[in-house]
């Protein structure tokens, strides 16, 4: 979608800037498609730079950004776990940019900046938990887990929904925290055991917690933010951190290597740190924790601070090779187990037939 332009645009920093009626930025976004829109009108009526927005999954968008590395087509990557935007920058599809705003960030997301030399920049924090929808669970005769050994328990069966790591960040993510909590081989024996809990792997992470919020299934593994949009949204269904302790994604932003619009592409991504940047996503109502120390945090937003979170190894666990490796593994071992199915988000009446094949041969 192309924004509106606005009338007397200022840059992020809050200076007058000239418009320019011809700039267009191409981004490519993997936040919620109305947090994408709304932040491409906020940034054309702030600049005056036309923003062309497609949104596509973390996985997804890593993949684009492969395919067109040759002539790139895109100017930024904007959200999505930080995991894809570390191997997009060990991949040399990113470009290096020192923004003055990373100064102003919390620790977490400089982190993210050192580790890609500047490739990545930390916009949000999202915790990892879980969604369920009691009422559902009740009918079932089983309560909301309180952690994750809980998930693989018989009485979920056929009511847990997880994404498929080969597209979705979420998934992936979930998979490195399990690795990190219980070590590699028990990890992988646990995701075995919930396999057969497990009704759906959906495309993309945010899939689960809006069935969980329909009454579609009982559990989901999400995260938390994204649960308090469906609770603000009028569905009744509560949030749990898992009592073993947590992960957490850092949401990044790119500049893709070879942009066609370069000095559009650092003033979106100084904006997109900025307070008033990360104000947009509360706008429609979006509860990720923002990078930036100055901006304010939504009312509803998990605290990270409050829950028993993991020391994330990001640079690890980011990195491209352990990265494809624990996928690959997750793809022999867990998504071989059902055949003849594609990963994708089914509609209700498919969504004991979903499953991850096509995603697996990737």
């Amino acid at each position: 979608m192309l924004a509106a332009c606005g009338g007397k645009p200022e840059t992020a920093g809050g200076a007058a800037a000239t418009t320019d009626s011809a700039a267009q930025l191409n981004v490519l976004c993997s936040v919620q498609a109305d947090w994408c829109n709304a932040a491409a009108v906020a940034f054309e009526k702030k600049t005056g730079v036309k923003v062309a927005i497609t949104q596509k999954g973390s996985g997804e968008s890593l993949a684009q950004l492969n395919a067109e590395s040759a002539n790139p087509k895109t100017d930024v990557w904007y959200g999505g776990t930080g995991d894809p935007h570390i191997a997009a920058a060990e991949r040399n599809l990113t470009e290096a940019y020192d923004s003055p705003a990373n100064a102003e960030l919390h620790p977490w997301a400089q982190e993210i900046a050192t580790i890609t030399g500047n490739k990545t920049h930390g916009v949000y924090m999202g915790v990892l938990g879980f969604g369920a929808n009691s009422e559902l669970l009740t009918k079932k005769n089983a309560k909301a887990p309180g952690c994750w050994a809980d998930l693989s328990k018989p009485e979920y069966k056929g009511e847990v929904q997880i994404a498929n790591p080969n597209s979705s960040g979420t998934a992936y993510v979930a998979i490195a925290t399990l690795v990190q909590l219980m070590g590699e081989d028990k990890a992988f024996a646990y995701l075995k055991s919930l396999h057969g809990n497990v009704s759906q792997y959906t495309k993309s992470g945010t899939a689960p917690i809006k069935a969980v919020a329909r009454g579609e299934t009982g559990v989901s593994v999400s995260f938390l933010q994204d649960a308090v949009t469906e609770q603000q949204a009028g569905f009744k269904l509560e949030t749990i951190v898992p009592c073993e302790g947590t992960g957490y994604e850092v949401g990044g932003i790119s500049i893709v290597k070879g942009a066609r619009n370069m000095d559009a592409a650092k003033k979106f991504v100084d904006w997109a740190l900025s307070p008033e940047g990360q104000a947009v996503g509360a706008t429609v109502k979006q509860f990720h924790t923002p990078s930036n120390t100055k901006a304010a945090v939504p009312a509803g937003a998990p605290d990270p601070t409050k829950v028993k979170l993991i020391k994330y190894d990001l640079k690890k666990y980011g990195a491209e090779v352990e990265r494809k490796r624990l996928i690959a593994r997750w793809s022999d071992e867990i998504g071989s187990l059902v055949k003849d199915a594609p990963a994708t988000d089914a509609k209700p009446a498919d969504a004991k037939a979903a499953a991850p094949a096509e995603a697996a041969k990737k």
